[in-house]
């Protein structure tokens, strides 16, 4: 089953997951996910493979962040998402898929769970 890796090669953390998967002999599917950004559709999707909520996925360290108020309680998860949509370089990064399981790689080595077998449903 491939793997797809949303990455951002600036971010060291992204980079070190990435060259952990090829050192593995697993070359992933890259989503240079700054320049495509991921549709809300798609981000909801990957929040509910990832146990999240939106604001979990936010860089809070991100100028953005704070320039858009993005710490506001009262924004809905929808609005979230659209924020991080229309600003990528507010999404945690890498993010790793296979399947219909994902892992944020924080550490980088959390995207090796996914070649473990699938577990049972």
């Amino acid at each position: 089953m491939p793997v797809i890796l949303y990455h951002n090669p600036r971010c060291s953390k992204s980079r070190r997951a990435l060259a952990l998967l090829r050192e593995r002999g697993i070359e992933p599917e890259i989503v240079p996910y700054m320049q495509s950004p991921p549709a809300p559709a798609r981000l909801r999707e990957l929040l509910g493979l990832l146990d999240l909520r939106p604001r979990d996925l936010m860089r809070k360290g991100e100028t953005a962040y704070a320039a858009f108020g993005l710490g506001d309680p009262a924004l809905s998860d929808a609005e979230l998402i659209e924020a991080l949509h229309e600003h990528p370089k507010l999404i945690e990064r890498p993010i790793a898929v296979r399947g219909r399981r994902a892992r944020l790689g924080r550490p980088p080595e959390t995207v090796l769970e996914l070649l473990d077998d699938e577990p049972p449903a």
